[in-house]
């Protein structure tokens, strides 16, 4: 049985809703997949768990406060943790295929010994940093000149990279010189059998009034300060709708305070993050109407937003920003906004409620697509590929083979 770690920085497993896609495919497929990942802060807390047939091994992370210190902070400890644990995990067994998720892109630095003892390696991209550090830190110079060399690490420490997106397949191409064929496009989808339209909850509701609601990570890219400044609009035209938003992030107490200056609060409820994704989908069930806020930036517009493609199976009419990446994933499944601007917002949205055809027509195209073309079932195919690329990978053969031939070199010394 082919033994395979996954690596990620970032979130906690089981809460990655895509490594814990791609571990569950990869343990049906008869891979031993162990995965090693930080303790959450209010879940995932335990050091060690075995789900679904996956041995998920935690370390104590080191919680960033924001800031380039901050952040420089906590690579730096999850580096540490990472290596020593991915070298006590090989005692039990070498790893056959390791996969290393971004942010951030320093992290197969972690995993070189396993690298040059023969274990093959694929760079999973779910963030383009440099794009993620321009739009959090809005500047360039030197720093930024450091997230592209990082990335171009990664790359050259990757046998086989997967993508999460065309997108970002013409990035490994293009600024990682990758061959087309090692890049695979493993797109981020959900589970069309838990993301599925449910009864809605009318406890969710004040009044009988449309509901608005937004799920997801709220980061300081997400674009929750633009969808409160919609609100704030929407507010001023009618008073029939309140909103809801589920999900945590480094934003979220900012967000909280801009609610309260808008004079919000009354309308706009904060959710925090939902782990039971029963709940989340019967919440989303209930909305009139989802919001996808991600403001236009070099980041934003080359990402796969997974929270269109859960609105989308959920049947949840979508308003969104047209992005190339929103555009891609959605179809003319969504709301576009007719700008980038919060204004522009907050008309996209009041045009919806007032349109039920039109929501009903959404929702029904957003559910058959979601079926038809976003379904994770649709990206497990493409993701034994790369594996099966990356265990028979050239480079990662002669690494064995020279492996192999010191060890006989030293015998023979013996």
């Amino acid at each position: 049985m082919p033994r395979a770690l996954i690596v990620v920085e970032n979130m906690s497993v089981p809460a990655d809703p895509r490594v814990r896609a791609q571990s569950r495919t990869l343990t049906a497929a008869g891979w031993d997949v162990t995965v090693l990942c930080p303790r959450g802060i209010d879940r995932d807390t335990a050091p060690y768990e075995e789900i679904d047939g996956v041995q998920v091994h935690r370390y104590t992370p080191r919680t960033s406060p924001g800031g380039l210190s901050g952040y420089a902070g906590e690579y730096f400890q999850a580096l540490r943790s990472t290596r020593k644990l991915a070298r006590r995990l090989e005692a039990d067994g070498s790893f056959d295929v390791v996969q290393v998720c971004n942010p951030p892109d320093v992290m197969p630095l972690a995993v070189l010994a396993l690298r040059r003892r023969g274990a093959a390696t694929i760079f999973d991209h779910h963030d383009l940093t440099p794009e993620l550090f321009e739009s959090r830190f809005r500047r360039r110079g030197l720093l930024h000149r450091a997230t592209l060399t990082a990335e171009r690490l990664a790359y050259r420490l990757s046998d086989v990279v997967v993508a999460t997106n065309e997108s970002f397949r013409e990035n490994a191409l293009g600024r990682g010189h990758k061959q087309a064929a090692d890049v695979f496009v493993v797109r981020n989808g959900p589970d069309t059998s838990v993301f599925r339209p449910v009864p809605p909850d009318p406890s969710l509701r004040r009044d009988g009034r449309h509901l608005i609601g937004c799920a997801g990570i709220i980061g300081s890219q997400d674009g929750i300060d633009v969808a409160l400044d919609a609100l704030a609009t929407l507010r001023e035209r009618r008073q029939d709708w309140t909103a809801v938003f589920a999900g945590s992030g480094d934003a979220l107490e900012a967000a909280r305070e801009q609610c309260s200056q808008l004079g919000l609060d009354d309308v706009v409820a904060f959710l925090g993050f939902v782990a039971d994704r029963e709940r989340l989908v019967t919440i989303l069930s209930t909305c009139d109407v989802a919001l996808s806020p991600e403001p236009r930036n070099g980041l934003n517009e080359r990402s796969t937003l997974i929270k269109v493609s859960e609105y989308l199976a959920v049947g949840t009419p979508v308003v969104a920003f047209d992005l190339p990446e929103t555009r891609r994933t959605a179809g003319e499944n969504a709301q576009y906004a007719g700008g980038d601007t919060p204004a522009a917002f907050a008309d996209a949205i009041d045009e919806l409620l007032d349109n039920e055809p039109r929501r009903q027509e959404l929702s029904a195209g957003g559910r058959a697509r979601a079926v038809e073309l976003l379904s994770w079932s649709s990206s497990e195919a493409t993701l034994l590929d790369a594996y099966e690329r990356a265990l028979h990978h050239p480079a990662a053969e002669a690494r064995r083979r020279r492996r192999r031939d010191r060890r006989g070199t030293r015998l023979e010394r013996a």
